[in-house]
């Protein structure tokens, strides 16, 4: 003998994919907010080394705005329209600042 499966109503599965795909969608903005929050901030502080000023001025200043750039892409992410949406403007941001940071981590910043 089969178990017995109950068929579901085509309006309740598309309600349960509707419930998974806003889950999945939450579940990304908050890893987006996390992790990609703290990378841009991250970059944001290190691309602060390359500018030219005394590096203990850089670092400070960085630091400093590093609180600022994490709380702006936290309130991005969850501003946006979608988690793609998300993900785009973090990778958008970060790219720049990826270009200002890189000659820090080659060993020619200030």
């Amino acid at each position: 003998m089969q178990p017995d499966r109950r068929q579901l109503p085509i309006s309740e599965v598309t309600s349960r994919q509707r419930t998974t795909r806003a889950l999945v969608s939450l579940v990304s903005r908050i890893v987006a907010a996390l992790c990609g929050g703290y990378a841009l901030a991250a970059l944001s502080s290190v691309s602060f080394v390359a500018l030219p000023m005394s590096k203990s001025d850089a670092v400070l200043a960085g630091m400093m705005l590093s609180f600022s750039v994490y709380t702006g892409a936290v309130v991005w992410v969850f501003a946006v329209r979608s988690a793609v949406r998300a993900w785009v403007g973090l990778l958008v941001a970060a790219a720049p600042l990826m270009l200002a940071a890189w000659p820090v981590w080659k060993g020619g910043g200030a």
